[in-house]
């Protein structure tokens, strides 16, 4: 089978460029795989992909590329959902550029990794392709007004991919969406060449964007209420983002300078990871929380909020780390000091961090499950007449509303019309 995967931007650091690729290669070991990255900002990616898999970009952002002087680079676009939070970057040229490819490959199926390009490949994509679309968001993050065109355009696609079971389920109800449609299939992690932690080291390490869901100024506070009593032990937070001079601020301000480090990018990560004993998460809510598996590969047991979705379907608590009550700073605090206190669970919990990601988060059932995904989809896909919505058979489950913007058919409208007649004389004692 081709199978063509659709990036934002396949060329720069993040979560969904790592597990794509990870993806890819597994699947590219019996099928026909190609990267296609909406845009390009350097020469070469920043993550290393796959090298038997192709790819290619459609829009080069490099100076003095000639689509940085394309005037439609300058105008903005008209399909990419506005509510989307990068809707800013999708002008015409990249829209048309989508377009173009979409009606020009050859793929068999085509998966696209970002919600805004899961509704360009329902509106756009070829009638001969499969069409799936991946979740690396929750519903509920989702802006109000960008529910609205995922409940018009969702039912167009053949499935939607979740990472965790319970945004699968949120999916579903928030969006009307058909139970089958939705499929929950979590990331995958490759097995690193790093020895794992021996988890001696009087180190917490903690990896991500430093944006405020991440709530890294609740970490930096948990740390600073039992600094005192373990004045040997430090913090490690790696990456960057909007929130780095804040944090820096809130450091010195604590007296934690020397104690708490910020430590900036760092690829690859497995050898940081495996330089700590405790890996901490403190996230106000997660997808489904890459960083954890990947501290988890490295032999760390990890401390996360038990925020909605993604630790707690990783997390086993009490066997391979901790979960803490969202909002309970305190609670957090007290999880890290029983880790630092004793080496013996630190050293069991990694262990069974290790075993756990091996089991359940292997690139090679990741890459099954979507195997039999397309298996199964490609069998609906031939059986279904050509322009009708791929669930059209289920839209009796997405309710009178969801029937008339699915199919816009003169039935649906009839139905509108009655269900509004029957309520205007129904009356309730």
């Amino acid at each position: 089978m081709r199978i063509a995967f659709l990036l934002h931007n396949a060329y720069a650091i993040g979560g969904t460029t790592r597990t794509t690729f990870t993806l890819a290669a597994s699947l590219a070991e019996r099928h026909h795989v190609r990267l296609v990255s909406v845009f390009r900002h350097r020469a070469t990616p920043l993550l290393e992909p796959p090298p038997e898999v192709p790819l290619t970009a459609l829009v080069d952002r490099r100076d003095p590329s000639a689509d940085t002087a394309d005037p439609r680079a300058a105008q903005p676009g008209l399909y990419f959902p506005a509510g989307e939070s990068r809707a800013g970057q999708y002008h015409r040229l990249a829209e048309q550029r989508i377009t173009d490819w979409l009606a020009a490959t050859d793929a068999d199926a085509v998966i696209s990794t970002r919600t805004g390009l899961n509704v360009l490949l329902a509106r756009f994509g070829p009638s001969h392709a499969l069409r799936i679309g991946q979740e690396h968001l929750t519903h509920d993050t989702h802006p109000h007004r960008l529910r609205r065109q995922l409940r018009h355009w969702y039912p167009y696609l053949d499935a939607l991919v979740t990472m965790t079971r319970a945004d699968a389920q949120a999916h579903r109800t928030g969006l009307r969406l058909p139970y089958g449609m939705v499929e929950a299939i979590p990331n995958s992690v490759p097995a690193t060449t790093v020895p794992p932690a021996d988890c001696t080291a009087k180190v917490v390490v903690a990896a991500g964007r430093l944006t405020r869901v991440k709530r890294y100024g609740m970490l930096i506070e948990a740390f600073a209420r039992i600094s005192r009593q373990r004045p040997d032990w430090t913090l490690r937070i790696y990456g960057t983002g909007p929130e780095k001079d804040r944090l820096a601020a809130d450091v010195e301000r604590r007296g934690l300078g020397g104690r708490v480090q910020l430590m900036g990018v760092r690829t690859p990560l497995d050898p940081e990871w495996a330089k700590g004993s405790i890996a901490a998460v403190t996230s106000a809510q997660e997808s489904f929380g890459m960083t954890i598996v990947e501290a988890m590969r490295c032999g760390l047991p990890v401390v996360s909020t038990n925020c909605p979705h993604g630790p707690r379907e990783i997390i086993r608590d009490g066997v391979d780390g901790l979960l803490v009550p969202r909002d309970d700073v305190r609670a957090y605090s007290a999880a890290l000091l029983r880790l630092m206190d004793d080496q013996q669970l630190r050293t069991r919990m990694g262990t069974a961090a290790r075993e756990r990601v091996t089991r359940a988060f292997a690139p090679h059932d990741a890459a099954r499950c979507y195997e039999d995904l397309l298996t199964a989809l490609r069998s609906r896909h031939t059986a279904r007449p050509p322009g009708v919505p791929p669930w059209h058979d289920d839209n009796r489950l997405l309710g009178t509303a969801a029937l008339y913007r699915a199919t816009g058919t003169l039935l649906a409208r009839g139905a509108l019309r009655r269900l509004r007649r029957t309520a205007l004389r129904v009356r309730v004692p």
